[in-house]
């Protein structure tokens, strides 16, 4: 028999029962619900609701499809609302295919920007199926679901309007491989930590500028990792190892890398560091975060001093991508499955190898690379691009008896 609908939109004051007054007035008709969609913004409510019926006008204890549009009217005119009501014809619509997540980050958040974004999708000719806010404080994030688009192609054509947008976009896929457990593996120096950890060292030995020139074109890809290390290590000879202590004391963290390590830990996340830093620091980080997995090198001591040597294998460009790849057999988490994020050329197989790349506030050959880029100083906001808005993050912390995080969260 021949399946008609009826699309009721209620709109007006956000208040208790709204809800449950529509359907309480539904219940009296034989119809049966078939989708439900519910928003409010700024105490604003607006409640779609189609339901379906067979063959004519549906009777029974409230009558005609007539009695039930009148008891509509009635309920939305009791509650202060403006209802639009719509009929049709089930067509068993189909689901488009290419169904994505669309993440976009501003700071702030202008309206040309989500302009110039939506004209993007709709000329990719895809559609925009739902809007969802994650945040507004520090950066507005708004989620996009899209569906009819190809992944590399919109990803390619948003990456191009957020440049001109000044905002961060990034394009996932959707399904249950964006909700399943995940191994995070980040890189420290200028990622988890602010600065380089090699330089904080060279400021105590009197070496600052020659490292930091080293540093800067290692990170941009014009060194060899490996060798570029060997030679700013070999400045530092005879620094007293007391000069540890001093570094671990001068690092800071990136505001938010405690609450993104807390969120995702709460979520049974395995988290993990892989640097091309020091274990003399990173092992105090391991500690304070309860961090599951580390890998980074380990500077020489003899006598008390450092000997301008690295110990055992260097953790260079390849190396932190094995390391991503033994954290997750470890884990037993699939690659697939794992997040990967960094700033410098040197984790450019890392990105690579991981599920989902993330480049955060990273050299341009690293954000070509990568899957996403974020360029916004905070680093909780990696959070949103899997889906966790800061609401359920401010919630989970009340729940821990937490203070909720400032505008620039630790």
């Amino acid at each position: 028999m021949k399946q008609r609908t009826l699309l009721i939109t209620l709109t007006g004051p956000d208040r208790p029962g709204v809800t449950s007054r529509l359907f309480g007035t539904l219940a009296s008709f034989p119809v049966n619900v078939v989708d439900v969609e519910q928003v409010v913004i700024r105490g604003r409510l607006v409640l779609g609701v189609l339901v379906m019926y067979a063959g004519g006008p549906p009777t029974g204890t409230g009558g005609t499809l007539g009695a039930m549009w009148a008891a509509v009217e009635r309920v939305a005119e009791d509650l202060g609302m403006e209802v639009e009501l719509a009929t049709g014809t089930d067509t068993k619509e189909k689901r488009r295919r290419g169904r994505l997540h669309v993440t976009v980050l501003g700071e702030p958040l202008q309206p040309a920007a989500l302009a110039g974004i939506a004209g993007r999708i709709a000329a990719a000719g895809a559609n925009i199926d739902r809007i969802e806010r994650l945040a507004h404080l520090p950066v507005t994030c708004i989620e996009l679901e899209v569906s009819g688009a190809d992944p590399a192609a919109l990803r390619h054509a948003l990456a191009a309007e957020a440049v001109l947008q000044q905002v961060d976009v990034a394009v996932q896929r959707s399904g249950l491989l964006r909700r399943t457990k995940k191994l995070i593996v980040m890189d420290v120096d200028s990622t988890l930590i602010q600065g380089e950890v090699i330089e904080l060292l060279a400021a105590h030995a009197g070496c600052m500028d020659e490292v930091e020139k080293i540093t800067s074109a290692a990170m941009r890809g014009e060194l060899d990792f490996a060798a570029s290390l060997r030679e700013r290590v070999a400045l530092l000879e005879g620094l007293p190892a007391d000069a540890f202590e001093a570094v671990r004391q001068e690092v800071v963290l990136t505001p938010g890398a405690r609450t993104l390590v807390r969120t995702l830990k709460r979520l049974d996340y395995r988290f993990a560091i892989v640097s091309g830093g020091f274990t003399q620091i990173t092992d105090a980080l391991v500690e304070e975060l309860g961090i599951d997995y580390s890998a980074a090198n380990t500077l020489e001591v003899v006598n008390g001093k450092l000997t301008g040597r690295v110990v055992g294998e260097i953790v260079d460009r390849p190396g932190k991508a094995r390391a991503l790849e033994r954290f997750a057999r470890q884990a037993g988490i699939p690659i697939s499955q794992t997040v990967a994020i960094g700033d410098g050329a040197n984790d450019l197989d890392m990105i690579g190898a991981a599920g989902l790349g993330i480049a955060f506030n990273a050299k341009p050959v690293l954000q070509d690379a990568a899957d996403a880029a974020v360029n916004v100083p905070y680093l909780d906001t990696i959070l949103y691009l899997l889906g966790i808005s800061r609401e359920e993050v401010e919630a989970a912390d009340a729940e821990d008896g937490l203070a909720a995080p400032g505008p620039a969260p630790a």
